[in-house]
């Protein structure tokens, strides 16, 4: 007999979820079936106002972050209103605040030298690749030796994020470290490598390297080195567009590169950073005891001082 869940799960494969999505859609219904105590197929039985405190419970209670509150509303929502054809009013009700927070980012020093502290000369590849051409953890993980391009020395990027392809330079620098990583990589890696065909392949050559073990390797060397910000796989991104916006690099071509579908995303990059600072007027930079009259704000206050400011001149 066919289970609520399985259903689900027909439905999200015929809608062309992808199957991370899948995945957090079924954790976001298998965690209210935990906070009622019931098995998830079960799940048909509850009632709308049920579900009212479930959410009050994971907003008020709990406190969970914007982004899970958004999955569980909407891998829930699958399983009422497309599983059990249900609409209810209470999920137009969850509506989260939108947060417009800046991304950690890291210095190109502070980058060369979190790399170097990586031991595991796996780990340490696979991060200066995710790096040095701006990766997504998941697509850094899932190259493929035949995604790498010598020729035109550019990396094609399969179904990445939305399943959209991309391809991202290749820098010269990357694909010597490359090199000599392969020829000092033990036979048995090579091997498993020939076998699956990945960049990277796990200890036991069944797949790709696992997110996890990358992500606890990262956050060690965070920690080992003292540094005070909060950094993760997923700021050597950030850095990367970054440093390529520093470098002068137009912000429509970071946008393709990083593979985002609006350039509003991409916006995000244009936050301030001190070769932007110094780029800027130094009226901009001056407190506003320097202002003159013609670049002052209009507050009807005058501080008679005009030697500092730029438009003064």
């Amino acid at each position: 007999m066919q289970t609520l869940t399985d259903r689900m799960g027909e439905d999200m494969r015929l809608r062309g979820f992808a199957l991370k999505t899948q995945q957090a859609y079924r954790g976001a219904v298998t965690g209210l079936a935990t906070h009622f105590a019931r098995s998830p197929d079960t799940l048909d039985t509850l009632s709308e106002d049920e579900l009212r405190v479930f959410f009050l419970d994971l907003v008020t209670t709990r406190q969970v972050s914007r982004r899970t509150l958004i999955v569980y509303r909407s891998g829930i929502r699958v399983l009422y209103d497309v599983t059990l054809q249900r609409t209810w009013p209470v999920f137009d009700l969850v509506r989260p605040a939108k947060r417009h927070t800046l991304p950690n980012v890291l210095a190109v020093a502070e980058v060369r030298q979190l790399l170097a502290a990586v031991r595991d000369a796996q780990a340490r590849m696979t991060l200066t690749r995710i790096y040095s051409c701006g990766l997504r953890l998941s697509e850094g993980i899932s190259l493929r030796t035949r995604d790498i391009d010598r020729a035109r020395m550019v990396v094609h990027v399969c179904a990445g994020k939305g399943g959209r392809d991309r391809y991202v330079p290749l820098p010269q620098r990357t694909l010597d470290l490359l090199s000599a990583y392969w020829r000092a990589a033990p036979v048995a890696r090579r091997r498993a490598a020939a076998r699956g065909g990945w960049l990277f392949p796990n200890r036991e050559a069944t797949g790709p390297l696992h997110p996890a073990s990358l992500q606890k390797t990262f956050a060690a060397v965070v920690r080992a080195s003292g540094l005070t910000k909060h950094a993760s796989v997923h700021t050597l991104r950030h850095s990367y567009a970054t440093h390529l916006l520093e470098c002068g690099v137009h912000l429509r071509t970071i946008q393709e590169l990083l593979g985002h579908r609006s350039p509003a995303t991409t916006a995000i990059y244009t936050h301030i950073t001190p070769m932007v600072t110094s780029a800027l007027p130094s009226c901009c930079r001056c407190p506003t005891s320097t202002w003159c009259s013609r670049c002052r704000p209009r507050c009807g206050r005058s501080s008679g001082r005009t030697s500092a400011c730029c438009w003064g001149r």
